[in-house]
């Protein structure tokens, strides 16, 4: 199948070479948000950290926990969703995550989860599992910068709110 986009070399932007539904309009938002926040990117501001997690998050019908692990100057190492749940809830291994940024040797985590419903606001289960990850990635050094919950387009930051 034909890609659904071309770039104009001269002013980089998209073209369609065929009518394109949303869902791949979605797709490649997604692969180009992906393609900024490479390993070695250093995330600004929060706005753009929530840009990007909204980006991954947004639309799915199941609760999504990820993490984007960053080395000590805040660069991107890694996005990975580790754990998928069902429309309201989603069980999340502290030991995982854990092992996950040592493997990934990362110096600072931020964690982001959405909510199916649209509804960004935090559950009491959301804050108590941010404190048990935040106490067991202390004990290995790794800093836990935010937790960002993802209602549809909009957002809520654990951080900007003080539960961290």
């Amino acid at each position: 199948m034909k890609p659904p986009f071309k770039i104009n070399e001269h002013d980089s932007t998209y073209i369609t070479a065929r009518p394109v539904t949303a869902d791949e309009l979605i797709s490649t938002a997604r692969e180009l948000i992906a393609a900024r926040f490479t390993r070695g990117t250093m995330l600004s501001s929060p706005a753009e950290s929530k840009d990007y997690l909204i980006s991954q998050l947004v639309g799915l019908e199941h609760e999504v926990f990820a993490c984007l692990f960053l080395d000590n100057r805040h660069r991107v190492i890694e996005f990975r969703k580790l754990f998928r749940g069902t429309i309201d809830g989603c069980s999340v291994h502290p030991r995982e995550v854990v092992k996950t940024a040592l493997l990934l040797n990362a110096a600072a985590v931020i964690f982001a989860h959405n909510h199916p419903s649209g509804m960004p606001e935090p559950s009491r289960a959301d804050l108590a599992l941010t404190k048990r990850l935040q106490d067991a990635l202390a004990l290995v050094d790794v800093r836990v910068l935010d937790h960002i919950v993802v209602g549809g387009v909009k957002t809520v930051s654990l951080a900007e709110r003080g539960a961290l």
